[in-house]
């Protein structure tokens, strides 16, 4: 859950439509008092927006221009994107929520929204997501590049991401054209999603919901993570896992069950003492 000041129910109760968004600027103002050097930015990206979900394009936006994409210019797309695709602010709310909910060291939504490239790099893809799938390739193709030099992730804009996804840390993650990751998913750094050499088609991992991949994993080929599996630190997978499982080891192997209902959220990546054991035997 969000914690207080400012909760869903409260907000609803006192008259508050968008408790999100009262709660970020109720965090900007905050921050802005404490550390008024940063008054630029707390008011540039989030006092002075509308709605969060132009909070978000703006900061984005900041963060991947360049010399050739223009902040003015990525906010003006981005807002274009977000007026023909409703549904993305959605999106962004479930993806901040998701950040509070799943990472200790997060304790106000202005982490996020201003700092944790994690959640800018899942939000620069999703708008060139919808860019690839409306006949603007080229654009992002771009976004793409200017998010792997920003943010040291790699997204095709083609893979598809479901809600509610925390990229922790996120440096080194790639997905390859054809990946799903399905909603509730937690993915840690330096994550592959790869093919398996010069295959074409479909030839990417299909990560179901409430899948936990954790730092360093290597996963390969068409493949299905099931839901609310776990994959090991350092793993390599090469075969489908069972749904509520724990695979790991060098190719992995299934070693025990996922160890609680949802991993993702729970984010425990400490094999068990029988899960340990079966890992060391496999290899």
């Amino acid at each position: 859950m969000v914690p207080n000041p400012i909760d869903a129910s409260a907000a609803r109760k006192a008259g508050v439509t968008d408790w999100l968004w009262e709660r970020v600027r109720h965090e900007a103002e905050a921050a802005l008092r404490d550390e008024p050097l940063l008054a630029q930015l707390f008011v540039g990206a989030i006092l002075g927006q509308r709605s969060f979900e132009h909070a978000v394009l703006y900061r984005v936006a900041a963060r991947l221009s360049n010399e050739t994409l223009q902040a003015g210019m990525l906010f003006d797309v981005f807002r274009h994107v977000l007026e023909a695709e409703p549904g993305l602010g959605g999106a962004f709310r479930a993806d901040i929520v998701a950040v509070i909910d799943r990472d200790p060291a997060c304790r106000r939504l202005i982490e996020p929204l201003l700092y944790f490239k994690g959640f800018h790099a899942i939000q620069a893809h999703r708008i060139a997501h919808w860019l690839w799938n409306n006949r603007r390739s080229e654009l992002a193709l771009c976004l793409q590049s200017a998010s792997s030099q920003a943010f040291q992730t790699d997204i095709h804009p083609a893979a598809r991401f479901g809600h509610g996804i925390f990229l922790d840390h996120a440096t080194g993650l790639v997905a390859g054209a054809t990946s799903v990751v399905e909603d509730s998913v937690s993915i840690l750094q330096a994550v592959t999603l790869g093919g398996t050499g010069k295959d074409t088609g479909d030839r990417h991992p299909k990560v179901r919901h409430g899948v936990l991949i954790g730092a360093g994993a290597t996963i390969l080929g068409n493949i299905e993570i099931g839901p609310c599996a776990r994959i090991a630190a350092g793993s390599v997978v090469i075969h489908s896992v069972p749904a509520n499982s724990t695979a790991a080891g060098v190719p992995a192997r299934t070693v025990g069950t996922a160890g609680c209902a949802e991993p993702a959220k729970s984010m425990d990546q400490i094999l068990s003492e029988l899960s340990y054991s079966a890992f060391t035997y496999a290899i």
